[in-house]
């Protein structure tokens, strides 16, 4: 899965990286420590960049604590799902990071933070649902994840689907009579893991240390 993640990608670079329109109301950048629940930038269709809550609401909740936070789409299963499916087909999003966490534990069942990034901004698949009606109406988005290739299953059997972006148009759906990109893990290769601060532990911690290398995690995965 994908449960916290960083950005710190300017406003105007996302802008010339997507060639996208902003809105005039996108969150403030860099957070070292986007967190579920978050407003996030996120680009749609149109090529517009826009916040949506991190946190996938379906039409059918009542509230948007009715039920399971969204916050990841399966993608083995994204096409079938109740939640899922009609985003899916019509309403993909790409979402722009640094990066993102996930724990492994030590012996003594310490939650250790690792950081994973790659060269450059790293982007993933994402999907959208507008939710509510009148001053409730909110726009919410999930990231779609995958099984993690062989090293990074050493911190976490799941990851984002990364795009690069050649695929970027397939996802969005802005090229007629292509298919969307498999939904496969990104090449290892192009990933970079280390140990980070386990303040990052807390979703209140903030701070452009949390993405550098800690003790022993300059060691790498793998």
């Amino acid at each position: 899965m994908c449960g916290r993640y960083a950005l710190t990608l300017p406003q105007d670079a996302m802008v010339n990286l997507f060639e996208a329109t902003p809105s005039n109301d996108l969150p403030d950048i860099p957070n070292y420590n986007v967190c579920p629940t978050d407003a996030v930038p996120v680009v749609v269709p149109g090529r517009r960049l826009v916040p949506m809550r991190w946190g996938f609401l379906p039409h059918w909740y009542k509230s948007p604590t009715d039920g399971p936070l969204l916050i990841n789409a399966r993608s083995e299963t994204i096409a079938e799902k109740p939640a899922f499916r009609a985003a899916c087909r019509e309403r993909r999003c790409l979402i722009p990071t640094s990066g993102f966490y996930e724990w492994t534990k030590d012996a003594d069942g310490n939650r250790l933070p690792w950081f994973i990034r790659q060269t450059g901004p790293m982007v993933m698949a994402g999907v959208w649902q507008t939710w509510g009606q009148g001053a409730d109406q909110v726009n919410t988005c999930a990231i779609v994840t995958c099984a993690a290739g062989v090293r990074m299953q050493a911190i976490h059997h799941r990851m984002p689907v990364i795009l690069t972006p050649s695929e970027w148009p397939l996802w969005l759906g802005e090229v007629a009579g292509k298919a969307a990109p498999l939904m496969r893990s990104a090449g290892e290769d192009e990933l970079d893991f280390f140990r980070v601060n386990p303040k990052v532990n807390s979703n209140r911690a903030a701070g452009p240390d949390l993405i550098e290398p800690f003790g022993d995690g300059d060691a790498k995965a793998g």
